[in-house]
C-alpha cells in the first residue's frame, strides 16, 4: 500500500534525479574546468549564479526536506535502500540526454541494485 511516507520517498528520488541531470547539463554548457586556480574560482562562481544550477540546489534542499519527512514514517533500514533508485534513473537519463554509454556491466550493476531493493523492502 502506498502511504504518505512513500510519497516523501518518491519526491526525494525525483528531486535528487532532477538535480543531478540539471547540474550535468549546465556544467556541460560551461565547458571544461580551467587549469589555473583563479580561473577555477571564477568558473565555479559563474556556475553558482546560473539559474538552473540554483534550481538544482533548491531541488536538493527539497529532497532533504522530503527525506526528513520520510524518516518520520519509516525506519531508516527500510527507507534507505530506496535511495539507490536515483542511480538507475540517472544511468538511463544520462544516456538519453547526454549520450553517455550504457554498458552491460552498468546494466548488470543496476539489476543488482533493483534486486537488492526488492529484497530489502520485503524484509
Amino acid at each position: 500500500m502506498i502511504s504518505k511516507g512513500h510519497f516523501y520517498i518518491f519526491f526525494t528520488i525525483i528531486c535528487t534525479v532532477y538535480g543531478q541531470i540539471i547540474l550535468k547539463w549546465r556544467v556541460m554548457q560551461y565547458g571544461n574546468m580551467p587549469t589555473q586556480f583563479s580561473e577555477k574560482f571564477v568558473f565555479l562562481f559563474h556556475l553558482l549564479l546560473d539559474p538552473f544550477i540554483i534550481s538544482s540546489f533548491v531541488s536538493a534542499f527539497v529532497a532533504a526536506m522530503c527525506w526528513m519527512a520520510a524518516m518520520t514514517e519509516f525506519d531508516l533500514s527500510y527507507a534507505y535502500p530506496f535511495m539507490s533508485i536515483p542511480f538507475v534513473f540517472v544511468l538511463f537519463l544520462s544516456a538519453l540526454f547526454f549520450h553517455e554509454t550504457v554498458t552491460m556491466p552498468k546494466i548488470i550493476g543496476m539489476l543488482f541494485i533493483v534486486t537488492g531493493l526488492i529484497i530489502g523492502a520485503r524484509g
